[in-house]
């Protein structure tokens, strides 16, 4: 018996190269209250930022992902510690499936909850060296806090599919391995919001996108919770 095998070429996979542009600060000034304000227990020094351009800030807390519900779910565990009387990092990207442990590293207890719509859950109060661990199954913003102490916040940016990133201090991002054809590329800032565009991958494999992320006309910027 004649066996013929055809075989149908498989579309090509690039980059998506980018850059974030921001020229204004947008992340508002934080107050903490004084440390006595914190001491339940040990007494916990309030951890600081390290000494960063304000704009490279702002750049380098900017998401980018593929929209739409395509490509295997993720399963993989992302980390995001209480240490300092902070979250560390206030920024984390997984894909749809994934989970994140929330592990308290101070001598004091914290809380983790988040009422966003995307994800609610409260984790109560645990001391040093306990972790939680929560699966997000649906893509959305999570805005994460902490009960007992209110300086404390993060953001857990849950992406529908695999192709998401931060862009780097100097705004610059790539999603690789993109099979060619057409996609909504989403850009998130959590004072600025949802920046969307349309980005073909040509069949060499390669795209760019570039998003200028600006103030309004009065310089005020709404927060993008939902």
């Amino acid at each position: 018996m004649l066996v013929i095998l055809t075989f149908l070429p498989s579309l090509r996979a690039g980059d998506i190269e980018g850059t974030i542009i921001i020229q204004r600060k947008l992340t508002k000034r934080k107050v903490t209250p004084s440390a006595d304000f914190y001491q339940r227990g040990a007494a916990v020094e309030l951890g600081s930022d390290p000494d960063q351009d304000p704009l490279a800030f702002e750049r380098s807390h900017v998401v980018i992902y593929l929209d739409g519900n395509f490509g295997a779910r993720g399963n993989n565990t992302a980390e995001l510690n209480q240490k300092d009387r902070r979250f560390s990092p206030d920024l984390v990207v997984i894909p749809a499936g994934s989970s994140v442990s929330f592990a308290n590293l101070d001598p004091i207890f914290h809380n983790v909850f988040s009422l966003s719509k995307a994800k609610s859950f409260d984790l109560g109060n645990y001391p040093k060296d306990q972790s939680r661990t929560v699966t997000f199954a649906k893509a959305g913003i999570v805005f994460v806090d902490c009960h007992l102490h209110p300086n404390m916040s993060a953001v857990i940016v849950v992406t529908p599919n695999r192709w998401s990133t931060k862009a780097d201090g100097s705004g610059r991002f790539v999603l690789s391995d993109v099979r060619s054809g057409t996609y909504t590329i989403v850009a998130w800032h959590r004072s600025a919001g949802f920046f969307r565009k349309t980005v073909h991958v040509n069949e060499s494999g390669h795209a760019t996108v570039d998003f200028t992320i600006p103030l309004d006309e009065d310089g005020i910027v709404q927060q993008a919770r939902q």
